[in-house]
């Protein structure tokens, strides 16, 4: 496994907000199934988040650091929902958390326990190392031949060969998880008010959820 690494910030951004880190990570993946311990550690999380605890939740220290950085960047948080807030309403919604095997379930936990969120893609389709930027004019969303075009200015997790997620938005469909990922490249976006130890909690989780004995698959 590699060690946490802070990736590159395009120096105008990096003007604006100062405090903004991205957090990357890579890890072999060692199994696609969650385990029965995984799976009971959903449930008794979503026992306890219930309505009263994700409405009370956005006033705490982590999630209301994410609602003031959204509404730097002109997102209004109670429309486009933090990652920790949409995923309370997910929820409700469905009245628990399903698990969806590894390493989404790793990732959801680590955000319920943390308020950090994680995303994973997969490393054998990077090129270079991750990090900061708006897109430029005409730019296309990860790699595929007809992929979609995103607006000027948009933040965006890039590598060399560009975006390759839509900053607190979509991964690039052609960069995703699949069954034949065998390395994962994990990524955490820090913002001011959020601690170091707090991001570094969530990818340790993540790692320990991810590096546990694989069942059959």
């Amino acid at each position: 496994m590699s060690e946490a690494a802070l990736g590159w910030v395009e120096p105008g951004v990096a003007t604006e907000h100062p405090e903004l880190r991205l957090w990357t990570l890579e890890l072999d993946r060692l199994s696609r199934r969650s385990s029965a311990g995984v799976r009971e550690q959903l449930r008794e999380l979503a026992d306890g988040f219930r309505g009263p605890q994700a409405v009370a939740m956005r006033q705490q220290p982590i999630p209301w650091a994410y609602r003031v950085f959204f509404h730097q960047v002109g997102l209004d948080p109670d429309h486009d929902r933090t990652p920790v807030e949409a995923l309370a309403l997910e929820r409700l919604v469905k009245g628990g958390f399903r698990s969806a095997g590894q390493p989404a379930d790793a990732l959801t936990i680590a955000l319920v326990e943390t308020g950090v969120p994680i995303w994973a893609l997969d490393a054998a389709r990077l090129d270079g190392p991750l990090g900061l930027r708006p897109s430029v004019p005409r730019e296309r969303f990860g790699r595929a031949e007809h992929a979609s075009q995103l607006p000027r200015g948009r933040l965006v997790v890039a590598d060399s060969a560009g975006p390759v997620a839509v900053l607190f938005g979509e991964l690039a469909p052609d960069l995703v998880v699949t069954r034949s990922t065998t390395r994962l490249a994990l990524f955490s976006v820090q913002v001011a008010g959020v601690p170091d130890i707090h991001v570094e909690e969530a990818l340790f989780n993540v790692v320990e959820l991810l590096s546990g004995e694989p069942e059959d698959e």
